[in-house]
């Protein structure tokens, strides 16, 4: 029913975050590692890609119109009720897993990149 709605809120927000941090670093290219704001670029790009699929497949069944409500739950009352149940259950599942997955990635790429660098400090203590 309207599930894509707290993944769509989320990444509001994170594409707002990403904008603030992004001027926020400035022009730092110094650093080895990957910038906050390409991080949260994953992010959103997770989260805005399910939202986007979600709403056509949400388009596709009838479940949303381009005409008000644009919630087709939002016609009958006692439907509203369910939408907000299954926005609680299924759209935080959601959000919680795709979160998850980018800290996972995010966690593996500075693993990775603390390998590469720790091996690159070997190589030249080893060719002094």
């Amino acid at each position: 029913m309207a599930c894509f709605i707290v993944p769509m809120a989320e990444a509001i927000v994170t594409s707002v975050a990403q904008k603030v941090v992004k001027k926020r670093e400035g022009k730092k290219t110094e650093n080895a590692g990957l910038s906050w704001s390409r991080r949260l670029g994953w992010l959103n790009t997770m989260l805005w890609g399910g939202v986007i699929l979600l709403a056509l497949e949400h388009i596709w069944h009838g479940e949303v119109t381009p005409w008000p409500p644009f919630l087709t739950a939002l016609k009958n009352p006692s439907e509203v009720a369910p939408m907000l149940h299954e926005m609680a259950t299924v759209g935080t599942a959601m959000s919680v897993t795709v979160t998850s997955i980018w800290a996972i990635m995010v966690t593996a790429v500075e693993l990775v990149n603390r390998a590469i660098n720790g091996a690159k400090m070997a190589i030249v203590r080893e060719a002094e």
